[in-house]
Protein backbone atom coordinates (compact mmCIF):
# COMPACT_ATOMS: atom_id res chain seq x y z
CA UNK A 1 0.00 0.00 0.00
CA UNK A 2 1.52 3.33 -1.10
CA UNK A 3 1.23 6.60 0.80
CA UNK A 4 -1.80 7.80 -1.14
CA UNK A 5 -3.64 4.57 -0.48
CA UNK A 6 -2.74 4.87 3.20
CA UNK A 7 -4.16 8.41 3.29
CA UNK A 8 -7.39 7.22 1.61
CA UNK A 9 -7.67 4.35 4.06
CA UNK A 10 -7.11 6.71 6.99
CA UNK A 11 -9.73 9.15 5.69
CA UNK A 12 -12.25 6.37 5.23
CA UNK A 13 -11.60 5.14 8.76
CA UNK A 14 -12.13 8.63 10.20
CA UNK A 15 -15.32 9.13 8.18
CA UNK A 16 -16.54 5.58 8.97
CA UNK A 17 -16.78 4.53 5.33
CA UNK A 18 -15.70 0.87 5.45
CA UNK A 19 -17.29 -0.13 2.15
CA UNK A 20 -15.55 2.64 0.24
CA UNK A 21 -12.27 1.74 1.93
CA UNK A 22 -12.63 -1.85 0.75
CA UNK A 23 -13.99 -1.23 -2.75
CA UNK A 24 -12.72 2.13 -4.06
CA UNK A 25 -9.59 0.71 -5.72
CA UNK A 26 -11.46 -1.95 -7.71
CA UNK A 27 -14.13 0.58 -8.68
CA UNK A 28 -11.46 3.05 -9.77
CA UNK A 29 -9.78 0.41 -11.96
CA UNK A 30 -13.14 -0.55 -13.49
CA UNK A 31 -14.05 3.09 -14.13
CA UNK A 32 -10.70 3.67 -15.84
CA UNK A 33 -11.09 0.68 -18.17
CA UNK A 34 -14.66 1.73 -19.02
CA UNK A 35 -13.59 5.36 -19.58
CA UNK A 36 -16.16 6.57 -17.04
CA UNK A 37 -16.24 10.13 -15.73
CA UNK A 38 -15.19 11.22 -12.26
CA UNK A 39 -18.88 11.77 -11.47
CA UNK A 40 -19.62 8.17 -12.45
CA UNK A 41 -16.80 6.96 -10.20
CA UNK A 42 -18.02 9.09 -7.28
CA UNK A 43 -21.59 7.87 -7.72
CA UNK A 44 -20.39 4.25 -7.79
CA UNK A 45 -18.40 4.42 -4.58
CA UNK A 46 -21.17 6.32 -2.78
CA UNK A 47 -23.70 3.70 -3.86
CA UNK A 48 -21.43 0.95 -2.53
CA UNK A 49 -21.36 2.67 0.85
CA UNK A 50 -25.12 3.25 0.83
CA UNK A 51 -25.76 -0.41 0.01
CA UNK A 52 -23.39 -1.51 2.77
CA UNK A 53 -25.02 0.82 5.28
CA UNK A 54 -28.49 -0.50 4.41
CA UNK A 55 -27.27 -4.07 4.82
CA UNK A 56 -25.87 -3.26 8.26
CA UNK A 57 -29.17 -1.61 9.16
CA UNK A 58 -31.10 -4.68 8.06
CA UNK A 59 -28.87 -6.95 10.11
CA UNK A 60 -29.30 -4.78 13.20
CA UNK A 61 -33.07 -4.52 12.77
CA UNK A 62 -33.37 -8.27 12.24
CA UNK A 63 -31.29 -8.98 15.33
CA UNK A 64 -33.48 -6.79 17.55
CA UNK A 65 -36.90 -7.61 16.01
CA UNK A 66 -37.43 -10.85 17.90
CA UNK A 67 -38.65 -12.87 14.92
CA UNK A 68 -38.93 -16.55 15.90
CA UNK A 69 -37.95 -17.60 12.35
CA UNK A 70 -37.50 -16.24 8.86
CA UNK A 71 -40.61 -16.61 6.72
CA UNK A 72 -41.31 -15.39 3.20
CA UNK A 73 -44.65 -14.54 1.66
CA UNK A 74 -43.99 -16.63 -1.45
CA UNK A 75 -43.48 -19.70 0.77
CA UNK A 76 -47.08 -19.55 1.99
CA UNK A 77 -48.98 -22.51 0.54
CA UNK A 78 -52.08 -20.99 -1.04
CA UNK A 79 -52.81 -24.33 -2.72
CA UNK A 80 -53.48 -25.83 0.71
CA UNK A 81 -54.79 -22.65 2.37
CA UNK A 82 -57.67 -22.22 -0.05
CA UNK A 83 -59.48 -20.13 2.57
CA UNK A 84 -56.82 -17.40 2.50
CA UNK A 85 -57.71 -14.26 0.49
CA UNK A 86 -54.68 -14.22 -1.79
CA UNK A 87 -55.37 -10.94 -3.57
CA UNK A 88 -55.92 -9.04 -0.33
CA UNK A 89 -52.77 -10.50 1.23
CA UNK A 90 -50.73 -9.80 -1.90
CA UNK A 91 -51.74 -6.14 -1.77
CA UNK A 92 -50.62 -5.94 1.86
CA UNK A 93 -47.07 -6.95 0.89
CA UNK A 94 -46.56 -3.44 -0.46
CA UNK A 95 -46.49 -2.40 3.22
CA UNK A 96 -48.34 0.80 2.34
CA UNK A 97 -50.47 0.19 5.43
CA UNK A 98 -47.35 0.53 7.59
CA UNK A 99 -46.52 3.90 6.05
CA UNK A 100 -50.12 5.00 6.68
CA UNK A 101 -49.93 3.75 10.30
CA UNK A 102 -52.80 1.35 9.72
CA UNK A 103 -53.29 -1.98 11.45
CA UNK A 104 -53.69 -5.53 10.20
CA UNK A 105 -55.73 -8.22 11.94
CA UNK A 106 -55.26 -11.84 10.86
CA UNK A 107 -58.09 -14.08 12.08
CA UNK A 108 -58.56 -17.82 11.69
CA UNK A 109 -58.29 -21.20 13.38
CA UNK A 110 -54.98 -22.62 14.54
CA UNK A 111 -52.60 -23.80 11.85
CA UNK A 112 -53.85 -21.80 8.85
CA UNK A 113 -50.68 -19.73 8.62
CA UNK A 114 -51.52 -16.50 10.44
CA UNK A 115 -48.14 -16.38 12.19
CA UNK A 116 -46.35 -17.27 8.94
CA UNK A 117 -47.95 -14.30 7.19
CA UNK A 118 -47.29 -11.95 10.11
CA UNK A 119 -43.63 -12.98 10.25
CA UNK A 120 -43.28 -12.69 6.46
CA UNK A 121 -44.66 -9.15 6.47
CA UNK A 122 -42.44 -8.24 9.41
CA UNK A 123 -39.36 -9.64 7.66
CA UNK A 124 -40.22 -7.77 4.48
CA UNK A 125 -40.52 -4.55 6.50
CA UNK A 126 -37.11 -5.15 8.07
CA UNK A 127 -35.56 -5.66 4.62
CA UNK A 128 -36.89 -2.20 3.74
CA UNK A 129 -35.23 -0.64 6.76
CA UNK A 130 -38.34 -0.46 8.97
CA UNK A 131 -37.97 -1.03 12.71
CA UNK A 132 -40.09 -4.00 13.80
CA UNK A 133 -40.88 -5.72 17.09
CA UNK A 134 -42.40 -9.22 17.11
CA UNK A 135 -43.78 -10.72 20.32
CA UNK A 136 -46.47 -13.16 21.38
CA UNK A 137 -49.36 -11.79 23.39
CA UNK A 138 -48.39 -14.00 26.34
CA UNK A 139 -44.78 -12.77 26.37
CA UNK A 140 -45.95 -9.18 25.98
CA UNK A 141 -48.14 -9.56 29.06
CA UNK A 142 -45.30 -11.03 31.07
CA UNK A 143 -42.96 -8.21 30.11
CA UNK A 144 -45.58 -5.53 30.77
CA UNK A 145 -46.40 -7.00 34.19
CA UNK A 146 -42.71 -7.23 35.11
CA UNK A 147 -42.05 -3.67 33.97
CA UNK A 148 -45.01 -2.41 35.99
CA UNK A 149 -43.88 -4.32 39.09
CA UNK A 150 -40.38 -2.83 38.75
CA UNK A 151 -41.72 0.69 38.28
CA UNK A 152 -40.45 1.08 34.72
CA UNK A 153 -43.65 0.60 32.72
CA UNK A 154 -43.37 3.99 31.02
CA UNK A 155 -39.81 3.23 29.93
CA UNK A 156 -40.84 -0.18 28.58
CA UNK A 157 -43.78 1.28 26.67
CA UNK A 158 -41.56 3.94 25.12
CA UNK A 159 -38.77 1.58 24.09
CA UNK A 160 -40.62 -1.59 23.17
CA UNK A 161 -44.15 -0.48 22.26
CA UNK A 162 -43.86 3.00 20.77
CA UNK A 163 -40.36 2.82 19.26
CA UNK A 164 -41.01 0.21 16.51
CA UNK A 165 -42.73 1.46 13.39
CA UNK A 166 -44.41 -1.94 13.15
CA UNK A 167 -45.45 -3.95 16.21
CA UNK A 168 -46.52 -7.57 15.69
CA UNK A 169 -48.50 -9.25 18.49
CA UNK A 170 -49.02 -12.94 17.84
CA UNK A 171 -51.57 -15.36 19.28
CA UNK A 172 -54.15 -13.14 20.96
CA UNK A 173 -56.76 -15.34 22.60
CA UNK A 174 -54.73 -18.51 23.09
CA UNK A 175 -54.34 -17.64 26.78
CA UNK A 176 -56.93 -15.53 28.65
CA UNK A 177 -55.75 -12.42 30.46
CA UNK A 178 -56.66 -11.30 33.96
CA UNK A 179 -58.09 -7.83 34.52
CA UNK A 180 -54.71 -6.19 35.18
CA UNK A 181 -53.24 -7.85 32.10
CA UNK A 182 -56.23 -6.78 29.99
CA UNK A 183 -55.75 -3.19 31.13
CA UNK A 184 -52.07 -3.33 30.25
CA UNK A 185 -52.84 -4.69 26.79
CA UNK A 186 -55.42 -1.94 26.25
CA UNK A 187 -52.69 0.55 27.16
CA UNK A 188 -50.50 -0.85 24.40
CA UNK A 189 -53.19 -0.51 21.73
CA UNK A 190 -54.22 2.92 22.98
CA UNK A 191 -50.66 4.26 22.85
CA UNK A 192 -50.08 2.83 19.36
CA UNK A 193 -53.37 4.28 18.06
CA UNK A 194 -52.60 6.42 15.00
CA UNK A 195 -48.92 6.46 16.03
CA UNK A 196 -47.73 3.25 14.39
CA UNK A 197 -48.92 0.05 12.74
CA UNK A 198 -49.88 -3.09 14.62
CA UNK A 199 -50.27 -6.59 13.21
CA UNK A 200 -52.20 -8.97 15.45
CA UNK A 201 -53.15 -12.60 14.95
CA UNK A 202 -55.97 -14.38 16.75
CA UNK A 203 -57.89 -17.63 16.60
CA UNK A 204 -60.96 -15.89 18.05
CA UNK A 205 -63.68 -14.01 16.16
CA UNK A 206 -64.19 -10.48 17.45
CA UNK A 207 -67.42 -11.54 19.17
CA UNK A 208 -65.35 -13.74 21.49
CA UNK A 209 -62.46 -11.38 22.23
CA UNK A 210 -63.96 -10.36 25.56
CA UNK A 211 -63.31 -13.92 26.80
CA UNK A 212 -59.59 -13.24 26.37
CA UNK A 213 -59.76 -9.92 28.20
CA UNK A 214 -61.19 -10.84 31.61
CA UNK A 215 -64.74 -10.94 30.20
CA UNK A 216 -64.69 -7.14 30.25
CA UNK A 217 -66.89 -6.20 27.31
CA UNK A 218 -66.47 -2.46 27.89
CA UNK A 219 -62.68 -2.67 27.76
CA UNK A 220 -62.80 -5.03 24.79
CA UNK A 221 -65.11 -2.70 22.88
CA UNK A 222 -62.80 0.26 23.54
CA UNK A 223 -59.78 -1.82 22.51
CA UNK A 224 -61.39 -2.99 19.27
CA UNK A 225 -62.56 0.54 18.52
CA UNK A 226 -58.94 1.74 18.45
CA UNK A 227 -57.48 -1.37 16.84
CA UNK A 228 -60.00 -1.54 13.99
CA UNK A 229 -60.49 2.17 13.26
CA UNK A 230 -57.71 2.12 10.65
CA UNK A 231 -57.35 -1.61 9.99
CA UNK A 232 -57.30 -4.30 7.36
CA UNK A 233 -59.06 -7.47 8.48
CA UNK A 234 -58.03 -10.76 6.90
CA UNK A 235 -60.20 -13.76 7.65
CA UNK A 236 -58.53 -17.10 6.91
CA UNK A 237 -60.51 -20.33 6.99
CA UNK A 238 -59.40 -23.91 6.53
CA UNK A 239 -57.68 -26.85 8.18
CA UNK A 240 -54.42 -26.83 10.08
CA UNK A 241 -51.37 -26.99 7.83
CA UNK A 242 -49.38 -28.49 10.69
CA UNK A 243 -51.70 -31.52 10.66
CA UNK A 244 -51.58 -31.86 6.87
CA UNK A 245 -49.07 -34.72 6.95
CA UNK A 246 -51.06 -36.66 9.54
CA UNK A 247 -54.23 -36.36 7.50
CA UNK A 248 -52.41 -37.55 4.42
CA UNK A 249 -51.12 -40.54 6.39
CA UNK A 250 -54.64 -41.28 7.62
CA UNK A 251 -53.90 -40.50 11.27
CA UNK A 252 -56.64 -37.84 11.31
CA UNK A 253 -59.90 -37.74 9.36
CA UNK A 254 -59.51 -35.74 6.16
CA UNK A 255 -62.49 -33.53 6.95
CA UNK A 256 -61.44 -32.66 10.50
CA UNK A 257 -60.97 -28.97 11.15
CA UNK A 258 -58.83 -27.56 13.91
CA UNK A 259 -60.62 -24.77 15.77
Amino acid sequence: MNLQQQRIQHACDLLKLPAIAAEWSAIADHSATQDKSFADFLESILQVELDSKMQRTREMLLKTAGLPAIKHFDEYDFRFATGAPRKQLQELTSLAFVERKENLVLLGPSGVGKSHLAIALAYSAIMRGIKVRFITAADLMLQLATAKKQGRLDIYLKRSVLSPKLLVIDEIGYLPFGRDEANLFFNVIAKRYEQGSVIVTSNLPFSQWSTAFADDQTLTAALLDRLLHHAHIVQISGNSYRLKGKRTAGVLPAAETTN
